[in-house]
Order: C-alpha cells, then structure tokens, then sequence
C-alpha cells in the first residue's frame, strides 16, 4: 500500500509540474488575439511606371473635387484575398482634415490588364464574402477600379461620414478607368 501511495504521489508531483510549464506557456489576456500589424507597406515588391500613371490620374480625378492626394505613412490595410496580399501595392490618403484616419486609397500592381481584371473580380467576390465583411466596418462601401495594370480600391461608410468631402471621393474615383461592382 505505501509504495502504491507513493508511487501515485511521484505521478501527481509529475502532472502538477506539467500543468505549471503548461500554463507558463499559455498567452497573457494581452497577448491574446491576434499579432499586432507591424507594417503597412505590403509585400516585398516594387511598384512601376504603371502605378505612378494610376497616382497621376488620381489627382487629376481628385483636383476635379478639390480633393489632395499624399502618399501615407499610416498603417493600413484593407480587407484583401490571398492574391491581394501578395501583390505589390503603394498606399495614398486623400487630406480630410475632419477625419484624419480615414481616406485611404490603394494602388495594386499587377503584370498586365488581364491579371489585373481577373485579380478585381476575386477581389470583388472576396469583399461581399463573410470574411471580409467581418473585416469592414459596418456599412462599408467598396470601390474598385481598373485603371491599366492597376486596380485602385477605396473603402468608406456612407453613413455617419466624418468629413463633408468624403462623399467627393467615391464620385471622383468613378471617372476613373473601369468599375468593379461588388456583389451584395
């Protein structure tokens, strides 16, 4: 009997001490979620030519609307599919001084227009998805266009706009290159 108590007692000690380097192991209620962005920049990867005309456009179609455009330096990121995430992109915000975190417009480049369509239609598919839906705010609108090689994608809530101009922005994109309609 003594030895089958201590026996059983070598066991407990051995199982108390796997719980304790177990829990020691587990993430804090901080660590918990997620892992934080560390950058906005996206893939390794250099945009061109093509990108520099799709910005050039963009403030010829944002000027018609008194609207500047600036390369950002915030971090941001959108809702995307794989293909997206992987895609050399550039990141620009249009100045809305009423609401200064939002405004955000992204570039994508892709090798050719036919990639680049292909790419807005999954895009597209992917942002009336429950994923990216989740990934939204609630009531978002997206915009895609296909301008060349690139797809320009902006996002916004049409309700509850923080700054007046917001709305100029949607309609200052849709004069540039080809729409992607997002299913609903």
């Amino acid at each position: 009997m003594a030895t089958r108590l201590t026996r059983f007692g070598g066991v407990l000690r051995l199982m108390t001490a796997a719980i304790v380097l177990l829990a020691g192991c587990a993430p804090s209620a901080a660590g918990s979620g997620p892992p934080p962005v560390v950058s906005s920049l996206g893939p390794v990867g250099t945009v061109g030519a093509d990108v520099a005309q799709t910005r050039a456009d963009l403030v010829r179609a944002l000027g018609t609307r008194n609207l500047v455009l600036q390369d950002s330096q915030a971090p941001f990121r959108p809702p995307e599919d794989a293909r997206f995430t992987t895609t050399p992109r550039a990141l620009y915000q249009v100045i809305l001084p009423d609401a200064p975190t939002e405004g955000f417009i992204v570039v994508y480049q892709f090798p050719d227009p036919v990639s680049a369509a292909e790419a807005a239609d999954e895009q597209a598919r992917y942002l009336a998805s429950g994923p990216a839906r989740v990934q939204s705010a609630f009531g978002a609108r997206h915009i895609l266009r296909l301008v060349g090689s690139t797809v320009v994608v902006y996002s916004w809530v049409p309700e509850g706009v923080q700054d007046a101009r917001q709305p100029d922005i949607r309609t200052a994109l849709e004069t540039l290159g080809t729409g992607v309609q997002v299913p609903s």
